[in-house]
């Protein structure tokens, strides 16, 4: 009954329906009792040689409206109760997608895609039916299966009613014993799903990685690994499932041969009559269903209380990034403070950032360049708000930028990183994504800035063009590009390049920030580049080493100092003659 009172707060909020589904119910049992008593009647008729005409057209008259009487009742009680399930199966997911969006990254670094994914499809599944057919199992087998005892106590015989239901203590010993173990069985069965479910995932984003690198025999190896683990788990499962069928036979079974016996007795004893003993086993017949429902009750219990444990630790993780219910509500403007003392990852002992400090007026731009690994995205991620838990403060506007409400923030900000995400959709839904109202002249406008409209316009669809999963029909500067392109159409007050431009030529980087400089005189930019020539025109470059600033200044001044910066910068120049000489 662990489900029932943890799903407790849907329920009375949804009282009225299910009150609903539990009045049909009642009213289909107790329409039920009749056809048994009117065949138990038209029996003793025939046997006794007292059945007319026109007494057994009143008894069809009556079975007819009971037909219909239960067609509508069981019409009521369906569409009440399964509605209330998927309600709930709504309410689940619509909180369990809103919570994603809510999450920050540690969260999905601790759970992996194909685990969530498992999460908000099988497991939710469970829950629903806990609503749907939980409900209906509980409800109908404890009025189905009383309002059949009481017709069997009050219309037949009292005593071989209680023969009858001896058997039946049986039942909730085995239901009881089994349903623990499928509660254990089945939260490991769930789990074994995610994983294959992340296996597959992670095989299908990964396939060119995986062709290109010769592993497909390998990586169907380790996946039919997991399916046979997958299988032997489920197939624990359904030995348990299993049991609960042939117990509730036997009980059954036990039943009747006690029904058979008694009754027989007490028909050669003139106790009760043969029609009553033809409607008793009728009766009897009818609460197969209501044994059976125990069973599947006890079933749909346990699996929907692991499926809904499952989904409630994931609903009850916390974000690390709070969102003040009061914060600002403005939009961000002005100079830009970044002073960070220090900054460490969760679970991770290293100093990713430390003694990080600079600042921006508006208009100006930011080149922040190092070694892979040195914290230029870092520095990024905690502009975007990825991460709070550092030593220092990071001000915009004059305002601590956790000060702000993030959907005040996060808006004035357009992020662009090496690998920027592109939706199954065209380039314009993709272009326009932040907007989607924004106007066809617009998106052409963004286009041109990011040196993209030139190639859409070559393509047979335009910006109807279909990008594929990810963007798999574009090439790496095409999908560099419309990030870009997506990134201005909300004409944001920072702009932040992470790595942006690394998949485009030389000469289309050069026209890109040429545009940006021009649009963009009064807002402010950071760009983290490994191409030096992506930052030399910035009013500041600032060199990473090992999360810390090594070097500083203008284009000029670090060539000046003879340090890192020079050294790649002639080194890359020397290496752009050789490939323009070869050419």
């Amino acid at each position: 009954m662990g489900i029932f009172i943890k799903l407790s707060w849907y329920f009375r909020r949804e009282w009225k329906l299910y009150l609903a589904g539990v009045i049909g119910l009642i009213l289909t049992a107790l329409i039920g009792i009749v056809p048994p008593r009117i065949i138990g009647d038209v029996v003793d008729g025939i046997n006794q040689h007292t059945l007319s005409a026109k007494t057994l057209t009143i008894y069809l008259v009556i079975v007819a409206a009971a037909a219909i009487g239960q067609y509508l009742t069981r019409y009521l009680w369906r569409n009440a109760i399964w509605g209330g399930a998927a309600g709930l199966e709504r309410t689940l997911r619509e909180r369990l997608f809103w919570h994603f969006m809510k999450m920050d990254a540690t969260f999905y670094q601790r759970y992996r895609t194909g685990d969530l994914m498992a999460h908000a499809t099988n497991d939710l599944t469970a829950v629903e039916r806990v609503a749907g057919g939980g409900i209906l199992q509980f409800a109908d087998s404890i009025i189905t299966g009383g309002t059949t005892l009481i017709a069997m106590m009050m219309l037949i015989d009292w005593r071989l009613t209680l023969i009858a239901v001896v058997p039946f203590p049986l039942l909730a010993v085995v239901s009881w014993y089994l349903g623990q173990k499928i509660h254990t069985a089945f939260r490991a069965s769930q789990a074994a799903f995610s994983r294959l479910n992340n296996k597959a995932q992670e095989s299908i984003s990964g396939i060119k990685v995986i062709k290109a690198l010769g592993q497909e025999k390998a990586d169907v190896a380790d996946f039919n690994r997991q399916i046979d683990e997958t299988i032997k788990i489920n197939r624990h499962v359904n030995v348990l499932d299993s049991l609960f069928d042939p117990a509730i036979t036997v009980i059954i079974a036990l039943s009747y041969g006690a029904t058979i016996v008694l009754g027989g007795w007490y028909v050669m004893r003139g106790t009760i009559t043969i029609g009553n003993l033809v409607s008793f086993v009728t009766y009897l017949g009818m609460m197969v269903w209501p044994m059976f429902a125990v069973g599947m009750l006890f079933n749909t219990m346990e699996r929907g209380n692991a499926s809904y444990d499952r989904v409630m630790e994931l609903l009850n993780q916390k974000s690390a990034i709070i969102d003040q219910q009061h914060g600002l509500a403005q939009r961000p403007t002005g100079d830009l403070h970044y002073e960070i003392a220090q900054f460490n990852y969760p679970n991770d002992a290293g100093t990713s950032l430390k003694s990080i400090h600079f600042d921006l007026k508006a208009g100006q731009t930011l080149g922040i360049v190092g070694r892979v690994g040195a914290g230029k995205s870092t520095i990024m991620k905690l502009l975007l708000r990825e991460f709070d838990n550092y030593e220092g403060q990071i001000r915009y506007g004059g305002h601590d930028i956790k000060q702000y409400a993030l959907d005040s923030y996060l808006p004035a900000l357009g992020y662009v990183p090496q690998e920027s995400f592109l939706f199954s959709n065209t380039i314009r839904e993709n272009i326009r994504f932040a907007d989607p109202k924004a106007s066809q002249a617009t998106v052409e406008a963004v286009a041109a800035k990011s040196d993209l409209s030139g190639q859409i316009a070559t393509m047979p669809q335009g910006y109807d063009t279909q990008v594929g999963e990810q963007g798999i029909s574009l090439s790496g500067g095409q999908r560099q590009r419309l990030a870009i392109a997506r990134a201005l159409l909300i004409n944001p007050e920072l702009l932040i390049l992470d790595d942006a431009l690394s998949a485009v030529d030389a000469e289309t980087e050069a026209e890109i920030l040429a545009n940006l400089k021009a649009e963009r005189a009064d807002k402010t930019t950071i760009i983290a580049a490994h191409r030096l020539s992506s930052v030399m025109n910035a009013d500041e470059i600032i060199v990473l080493d090992a999360g810390e600033i090594v070097e500083r200044g203008t284009h000029a001044e670090l060539m000046q100092q003879h340090g890192w910066y020079q050294t790649i910068f002639e080194r890359q120049q020397l290496e752009t003659k050789v490939e323009g000489a070869v050419q």
